[in-house]
C-alpha cells in the first residue's frame, strides 16, 4: 500500500476522513439508543433486545477481517464511502418497520438491518483508524493523534445517544431514522466531492491470507481487546439501560418519555466522558516523556485498576437488597469512574495496535484487531441480555469484573519488541 500525497494533502485527507467518521458515529449512537428504547417499550425481553444487536457484532467481525484486505487491495476511500452508503441504506430500510409485526418477524427484520449497520460501521472505522498511521504528521506523536481521533469519535457518539433519545421522545421512531438517513446521505455526497488526495490507493498483489497476523503482540493485544470490550458491553448494551428504565419509569406515557430522555442523557454523558478521557490519555500517561516500553507495561496495570470498579459495584448491588436511591447514585458514579478508566485502557490499546504494525500492512492488522473488538462486543452483547435475565444486575457486573481481569492477565504477555 503506497501513497504519493504530500504531507499537507495527507492531513487534509485525514481531516476529511475524521469528519465523515464523526457524522457516521453520530447516527450510530443515535440508532443504538432508538432501537434499544423503542423495542423495550414494545415489550421485548432483555434477551430479545440483545438478539437485536447480535448480527450487528457478528457482521462487524466478518467485516473487519475482510475490510483490511479490501482497503489494502482497493484503497481506503472505497471502504469509507461504502460504509457511509450502507448506513444510509440501513436507516432507510428501518423506516419500513411496523410496530404491529409479530415478535419473531420484528426481531428478524431488525437483526438484519442492524447487521447491515454493523458492516457499515466497521468499514468506516477501519478506514479512519488506518488513516491515522498513514496520514498523521511525521516526527512522533502517534499516540496523541490516535487518542484525538478515538476520543472525539466517542464524544460524538455520546451526543448520538442523547440525540436518539431526544428524537424518539419528540418526532418518533420512523421520523428520527428518516431524518438521520437524509443528513448522512448529504454528508456522503459532500465527502465524495471534496475529499482531497492523500489516502493510499491500494496494491493489486494484496492477498486475503495476509489479514492473519504472525505478530505475537498483535494477537495478544487482540485477545485482550475481546475481554475488555466484552466487559463494557455486558452492562452497557442491555443491563444498565433496562435497570434504569425500571427504576425511572412509572409506566405512563409521560413517564416512559421522561425515562427515555434520562437514560439517553446518562449514556450520552458516559460516552462523552469516555471520549474526553481518551483524548487526554497521552497527557494522563505522560506519553511524551515515557519510554514506549512503559506504555506497553501500562496496559496491564490500567486493566487491573479497571477491574476493581465493577467488583465494588457488584458488592453494592448485593448489599442493597433491591432498588434504592443511594444505589442508583452509586451506580451512576461508579459507572462514570469505570468509563474514565476504560477510556485510558482503550486509548492505550488503540495506540499499541498502530505502534506494533508496519505501514505496509496497517489495514490488515487494524482489521484483524477490530475483528477481535467486534468479537468482544458480540460476547458482551449476548451476555448482557442473558446475565440480566438470569441473575439481574449482580450477575451482569460480576461478569464484567471477570472479563476485565482476564484482559489484564492477557495484557501482561505484551512486549516492546515490535514497536515501530
Amino acid at each position: 500500500m503506497t501513497t504519493n500525497a504530500s504531507r499537507p494533502e495527507g492531513l487534509a485527507a485525514y481531516a476529511a476522513v475524521t469528519a465523515a467518521y464523526w457524522a457516521f458515529m453520530l447516527t450510530d449512537g443515535a440508532l443504538r439508543m432508538l432501537v434499544l428504547l423503542q423495542f423495550h417499550a414494545l415489550g421485548f425481553s432483555p434477551v430479545q433486545l440483545a438478539y437485536l444487536f447480535v448480527l450487528y457484532e457478528i457482521a462487524g467481525m466478518v467485516t473487519n477481517l475482510a475490510a483490511g484486505w479490501i482497503a489494502a487491495r482497493f484503497g481506503l476511500t472505497s471502504t469509507l464511502y461504502s460504509g457511509l452508503a450502507l448506513q444510509v441504506a440501513a436507516l432507510l430500510a428501518l423506516t419500513q418497520f411496523e410496530p404491529g409485526w409479530a415478535i419473531a418477524t420484528s426481531v428478524a427484520f431488525v437483526m438484519c438491518v442492524q447487521g447491515a449497520s454493523g458492516v457499515a460501521k466497521d468499514l468506516a472505522k477501519m478506514s479512519s483508524k488506518s488513516a491515522v498511521k498513514l496520514l498523521a504528521p511525521s516526527g512522533g506523536g502517534l499516540f496523541r493523534w490516535v487518542a484525538l481521533l478515538t476520543g472525539s469519535k466517542n464524544a460524538v457518539k455520546g451526543l448520538g445517544f442523547l440525540m436518539g433519545a431526544a428524537l424518539l421522545a419528540t418526532v418518533g421512531f420512523s421520523g428520527a431514522v428518516l431524518a438521520m438517513a437524509l443528513v448522512l446521505a448529504v454528508i456522503l455526497v459532500a465527502v465524495m466531492v471534496f475529499m482531497p488526495s492523500g489516502l493510499p490507493r491500494g496494491r493489486k498483489g494484496a492477498k486475503f491470507s495476509e489479514v492473519f497476523s504472525d505478530s505475537a503482540n498483535v494477537n495478544w493485544l487482540s485477545a485482550a481487546r475481546v475481554f475488555l470490550f466484552g466487559a463494557r458491553d455486558v452492562w452497557f448494551v442491555v443491563g444498565i439501560p433496562i435497570y434504569f428504565y425500571a427504576v425511572l419509569s412509572d409506566g405512563s406515557e409521560a413517564g416512559n418519555r421522561a425515562a427515555f430522555f434520562m437514560i439517553g442523557t446518562f449514556m450520552a454523558v458516559w460516552i462523552i466522558l469516555y471520549g474526553a478521557v481518551q483524548a487526554a490519555a497521552p497527557r494522563l500517561l505522560h506519553a511524551a516523556r515515557s519510554p514506549e516500553v512503559d506504555l506497553v507495561r501500562a496496559a496491564r496495570g490500567w486493566a487491573a485498576m479497571l477491574a476493581v470498579v465493577p467488583a465494588i459495584l457488584t458488592a453494592a448491588v448485593l448489599a442493597s437488597g433491591g432498588p434504592a436511591p443511594w444505589l442508583t447514585v452509586t451506580l451512576i458514579v461508579g459507572l462514570l469512574v469505570f468509563g474514565a478508566l476504560f477510556a485510558v485502557n482503550s486509548s492505550l490499546h488503540s495506540y499499541l495496535i498502530l505502534a506494533f504494525t508496519k505501514s505496509e500492512r496497517v489495514t490488515m492488522d487494524v482489521g484483524f484487531y477490530y475483528m477481535a473488538n467486534a468479537g468482544g462486543r458480540l460476547v458482551g452483547t449476548v451476555l448482557s441480555g442473558l446475565t440480566y435475565q438470569l441473575g439481574g444486575l449482580p450477575l451482569v457486573l460480576g461478569t464484567a469484573t471477570v472479563m476485565v481481569a482476564l484482559a489484564a492477565l492477557i495484557s501482561g504477555r505484551l512486549t516492546a519488541k515490535d514497536l515501530k
